[in-house]
Parts: structure tokens; C-alpha cells; sequence
């Protein structure tokens, strides 16, 4: 947790003024926001499709229930919400970042999904909702961006409702040394190198696959969880560790 007299926090692998993060991941997200789609299929050959489907199937929401998938982004959660919590349901897209809504609204729009989904610019710390809103919470390759971490987890445990769950998804810790010094070759060379291709920003993957170096490994992430309250907390490791998925509920 990051200790209330820093003056500092890190931005991938610097270390910038606690009151930056938010404005310096913002600009990262400003800039890829157009081409997050097609760089989440290239960077990962698909296989994020997988791990947000797995997300679903673990998700336990069904027709009626009030979803909150926190750093939604361009929506792939969300879409597949709206449909399983159908007309009587609800599902809140929120994002910190006003460029990634857009592309989300957008595209929901798009797919015809209006009815069950509405969008919510918030900052995962202090979510502005009641207590006890939500049955399901989501936050999926968002986590890691989040300046204090521990704050978020609390502010998602509030707005829960008894017996609900929240599922966070993100890049994690590789289970072997091989899979993890392959994945440092990818992700530190192979990555930039296609945000400059791609999305003419080679810094801001840069920093994407510093955050995911930075970012609290599965049992670290557990023991958060455990102290703001969430019980049964687990974890499954999907692709070798590479993306962990944490599940905690509130009783």
C-alpha cells in the first residue's frame, strides 16, 4: 500500500509526485484510446478474448443483477454483461479516462447495446456510488494503473453488496523463470516496437509493460484483498501466470 507521507509513486519504472499518476496515466490512455482494440488482438494474439471470456464464466451475474466493470474501457466486459443481465438489469461502464469512454460508448452503440448500460467517469479510489450497489465488480487490466491500490480494493468492497464478488484481471507474476524471461523479451522490445507501428507511441507501451512489472505478484494482490475485507479470496493463474484472476467475495 503506498504509505500516506510519500511524496512519490511509480509510473512504470520512475518515480514521479504521487499527485502526477493520475494526469501521466491519463495521457497514456488519451493516446491509445483509438487503437486499444486492435493492439489488445495484436499484443496478445487474441488470446485477451479468452481471459475476459473466462472472467464472464467466473462472474456469477445473471438476469436482473447491477454490474460495475471498473476501468471498462472500450466495453468488451460490458457488452457481454448487458446481455446476461438483460432488461431488468444494469450494467455501469466506468473509466477514469474520458478518451476511453468515448471509444466505449461508441462501440456499444454500435452493437446496438444502449438500454442496460450506462457510463460513469470515475477514479477507482473513490467510487461514486452507494454502499451495497452492485452484485458483480470487474476490473479487468486496469488495477495496475491505479495509484493506491489498497484505497480502490476498499471503495470496491463498500459499493459490493452482501454476497456479491469482485473479479480483477491482470497481467501477473509467470509461474516459471523461462516463461518470465521470454515475456521480458516480448514486452520490452517487441512491445514498444509495435505501439510505434501501430499507434505511433512507442512510451506509453513502454510504460504498460513497466506497470505490469510494478504491479503487486497473486499472493501479494490476495493479501490486499484479504485486509479490506473481501473473504474466500483466490486466485487461478490463466496462460502460465502471465495473467492471474483474482476472486473475492463480501458477506
Amino acid at each position: 500500500m503506498q504509505d500516506d507521507q510519500s511524496k512519490t509513486t511509480h509510473f512504470g519504472f520512475k518515480e514521479i509526485p504521487t499527485d502526477d499518476k493520475v494526469e501521466a496515466v491519463a495521457q497514456v490512455f488519451h493516446s491509445v484510446a483509438a487503437k486499444y482494440d486492435i493492439m489488445n488482438d495484436l499484443m496478445s494474439g487474441g488470446i485477451h478474448r479468452l481471459w475476459k471470456r473466462h472472467t464472464i464464466s467466473q462472474s456469477g451475474v445473471r438476469a436482473g443483477n447491477h454490474v460495475l466493470d471498473i476501468a471498462g474501457g472500450t466495453g468488451d466486459l460490458t457488452l457481454q454483461f448487458s446481455r446476461l443481465v438483460g432488461n431488468q438489469g444494469q450494467v455501469v461502464l466506468a473509466d477514469i479516462n474520458d478518451s476511453m469512454l468515448k471509444v466505449g460508448r461508441d462501440k456499444l452503440a454500435n452493437r446496438g447495446v444502449v438500454s442496460n448500460v450506462t457510463f460513469v467517469q470515475a477514479n477507482a479510489e473513490a467510487l461514486p456510488f452507494p454502499d451495497d450497489t452492485f452484485d458483480c465488480i470487474t476490473i479487468a487490466f486496469g488495477l495496475r494503473n491505479v495509484t493506491d491500490k489498497s484505497k480502490a480494493l476498499a471503495s470496491m468492497y463498500r459499493v459490493l453488496k452482501p454476497g456479491g464478488r469482485l473479479l480483477v484481471l491482470e497481467f501477473s507474476k509467470p509461474e516459471s523463470e523461462v516463461l518470465s524471461n521470454i515475456y521480458d523479451q516480448y514486452s520490452f522490445r517487441l512491445l514498444p516496437m509495435m505501439g510505434k507501428l501501430i499507434a505511433n507511441d512507442s512510451e506509453s507501451y513502454r510504460y504498460l509493460a513497466e506497470s505490469i512489472r510494478m504491479h503487486p505478484d497473486q499472493e501479494t494482490l490476495k493479501s490486499m484483498m484479504d485486509e479490506v475485507g473481501f473473504e474466500r479470496t483466490s486466485y487461478q493463474n490463466l496462460t502460465g501466470g502471465i495473467v492471474a484472476l483474482h476472486k473475492g467475495f463480501k458477506f
